[in-house]
């Protein structure tokens, strides 16, 4: 056996071993922002080393040197056996889920700069993500999720392309929402144009099917609406979460973001 061999035989193992309970950084991409907003990646693999330094040099040379100092290259079929499937860029990490202390530290943090976006029971694992990675373009504090489902779950890591790491996401039940006024998107709401949304709010958003549940609805501080044509019957979720950010957003020059 080459050393070569050897190595990418003890990184399956090792991955193998590591995998329960660590967070799947699904691509490249995944990887590279986890690395970037601070995660501690334990282990990454690729069926080809050198096309992924270079995606690496090309796309977030930011992150090459540490990149280089944990990817380790597999043949193909080990990477498939290890992985419900292979990304198109051929690069797969494991990394260590926050804390709920972290998270909660952050979402708890007063005075806040930013709002909270709280997912009142949603159901589609996509949605999930895509409003992670929106809450982290626009630098809200973090994501808050009621139900059963998971916001760590691979299919929404996938979504949101690592950018879990970016902000403080996480799965609480409603009377454990972080403090603050509680802006509740509905349609009986009045405009949002209309609304100032403070920098400490929650803004809380109810799944596509079923609208904000009578719950969080009744411990609403205020219904606010995007304006939507008539018979119109709703955005997709993550466009009126992006809707509801940019109208929170200052002027150009107020350093928010």
């Amino acid at each position: 056996m080459t050393e070569a061999e050897d190595e990418a035989g003890r990184a399956a193992q090792q991955w193998r071993e590591a995998a329960p309970g660590a967070v799947l950084l699904d691509g490249f991409h995944a990887l590279k922002h986890a690395l970037r907003f601070g995660a501690e990646v334990r282990m990454a693999l690729t069926s080809d080393r050198a096309a992924a330094l270079a995606l690496a040099e090309e796309l977030a040379d930011d992150v090459t040197d540490r990149l280089r100092a944990i990817l380790v290259e597999v043949p193909g079929q080990v990477l498939r056996e290890l992985l419900p499937r292979i990304h198109p860029t051929g690069v797969a990490a494991l990394a260590v889920r926050p804390s709920a202390g972290s998270n909660l530290a952050a979402l708890n943090a007063a005075p806040r700069q930013s709002p909270v976006v709280v997912l009142d029971n949603p159901r589609n694992l996509g949605n999930i993500g895509a409003v992670i990675r929106l809450a982290a373009g626009f630098g809200a504090t973090g994501v808050v999720t009621t139900g059963d489902i998971d916001p760590w779950h691979p299919n929404v890591v996938r979504a949101a392309a690592g950018l879990h790491f970016a902000t403080a996401v996480e799965r609480l039940g409603l009377p454990d929402l972080p403090a603050g006024p509680l802006y509740v998107l509905d349609p009986e709401g009045k405009d949002i144009r209309s609304t100032v949304i403070p920098d400490d709010a929650l803004l809380a958003f109810g799944s596509e099917r079923h609208g904000i549940s009578p719950e969080m609805r009744g411990r609403a501080t205020e219904l606010i609406a995007v304006p939507m044509r008539p018979h119109v019957s709703s955005f997709n979720l993550a466009t009126t979460v992006a809707m509801a950010l940019y109208h929170w957003l200052p002027a150009p020059g107020a350093g928010r973001i």
